[in-house]
């Protein structure tokens, strides 16, 4: 009865979703037009390829935005390493994430934009690539994705598996539950984010033997390879910087630059040669910021812009190499949901955030487990307190730096290992392989005949 009720709500999203696709293809070409959408490839949303399917098995790895695609990066190299003869696919919604991932996926990877949910996106992107397997990351639970892919007998895994509390509560809802009790019940394998996700997921009615939790994923997030050229780069660039007090506020949110540009020109009247590192979550953010901080008389360089201050590099990963304190935005404004801080403490940071951290609360909580000088938790007013004490002291700061770096590699170590062995078990020996049994079937029967 419940498989029957959540047949008749995806009947009625799919009739939905067929009849505003024309508003989203307009919708689409507005987001183009307004520099939203990749210029070149933005028919991709729509389920058209700008690449040949390769021969042979083809896994595609989904994820919505830059922090989930990162994630994936470190199991598709093991995989492409366990599994040579698998082609893999990367999607991607947004052209941020693009022009950030394309540059770290394995040359083999093919990179496509992800489809919208809409029946005719969705359905001509699955027959054009017939992947073998779906691997989504975090949140990607999308009905037409998932009915079409289970329609067409395509093995699909969560990874990372999360939803918010607002997403759990809505799943939740009598109407809607039937839906994704159905959509969870066509997974092969889901791997939540933390135990507690899992328990969400059980709530939710997807099969308890399903879920098996590895750990966070975006803990492994900061082992990418940097080339000789860099490494050299970076060296060069921290000399420079070694005579003066450095700190970073990195992935700031709309209303967060309050805190930081009032906390720099606090820091400012004790420690006058202080560089202040803002990386914006958004660009034009840091273009706004930047206008408004020399209107104040700041002097200000605009990396978007093309000034000299970093070596030649726009990755996060490696500002975080530039400076010995890294505070994490999008956590000290009520509703903030955090940004991951695995890169910061990989680096050897000083890692601080503020209270509002959202799904990565499961991941601040472990590392202070492991070391409760890992994260610094503190409100926004605290800051210049907190920042103060790092330059004055020595020692504290080297305590939080090492505490860090040690609860990272406490966390992150053999995570990926242990995914790979139940994708292993429950996806590539029992989807995967059914390729070879069904070409020996054939055989077989050519044989007979």
């Amino acid at each position: 009865m419940a498989s029957k009720r959540g047949e008749a709500v995806y009947r009625i999203y799919r009739a939905l979703t067929y009849c505003v696709s024309p508003l989203v293809h307009l919708h689409l070409r507005w987001r183009k037009f307004r520099g939203r959408e990749h210029s070149l490839r933005w028919r991709e949303r729509l389920g058209c390829p700008s690449a040949p399917r390769p021969t042979g098995r083809l896994i595609w790895f989904h994820a919505v935005s830059l922090g989930e695609g990162l994630a994936a990066i470190p199991v598709i190299k093991c995989c492409l390493e366990m599994r040579p003869d698998v082609n893999v696919l990367m999607t991607t919604t947004t052209a941020s994430a693009f022009e950030v991932i394309k540059n770290r996926l394995p040359s083999n990877v093919i990179y496509q934009f992800a489809p919208l949910d809409i029946p005719s996106a969705v359905d001509s992107f699955l027959r054009y690539w017939r992947p073998n397997a779906v691997m989504l990351i975090e949140s990607e639970i999308w009905p037409n994705l998932i009915m079409g892919a289970a329609r067409n007998g395509i093995a699909l895994t969560l990874l990372n598996g999360r939803m918010s509390t607002t997403s759990f509560r809505n799943w939740s809802h009598p109407v809607i539950l039937p839906l994704i009790t159905l959509m969870l019940s066509k997974f092969s394998l889901i791997l939540p984010l933390s135990t507690i996700q899992g328990i969400n997921f059980q709530l939710l009615q997807a099969p308890p033997f399903i879920i098996h939790y590895p750990g966070d994923l975006k803990c492994a997030i900061a082992n990418f390879d940097i080339s000789e050229g860099e490494t050299k780069s970076l060296e060069e660039f921290q000399a420079q910087l070694s005579h003066r007090k450095v700190w970073m506020a990195s992935s700031i949110h709309k209303g967060e630059e309050k805190v930081f540009i009032g906390a720099h020109n606090m820091l400012k009247q004790k420690h006058a040669d202080i560089l202040t590192i803002i990386v914006p979550r958004q660009p034009q953010h840091g273009q706004d910021l930047a206008l408004k901080l020399r209107e104040e008389g700041a002097t200000v360089a605009l990396r978007s812009r093309g000034d000299n201050i970093t070596p030649g590099t726009s990755e996060l990963k490696d500002f975080y190499r530039l400076t010995p304190i890294a505070v994490i935005g999008g956590s000290f404004l009520k509703g903030s949901a955090g940004h991951n801080i695995a890169e910061a403490a990989a680096a050897g940071c000083a890692v601080v955030t503020g209270h509002h951290v959202g799904h990565f609360s499961h991941m601040v909580a472990e590392m202070q487990r492991v070391n409760p000088l890992s994260v610094l938790q503190v409100p926004g007013e605290k800051l210049v307190e907190v920042v103060n004490q790092f330059f004055d002291n020595f020692k504290i700061l080297e305590a939080h730096r090492v505490a860090a770096k040690q609860a990272y590699h406490a966390l992150s170590s053999g995570i990926v290992k242990k995914l790979w062995e139940m994708l292993h078990f429950h996806i590539f020996m029992k989807s995967i392989s059914r390729d070879d049994v069904d070409d020996v079937e054939k055989l077989n029967i050519t044989e007979k005949l």
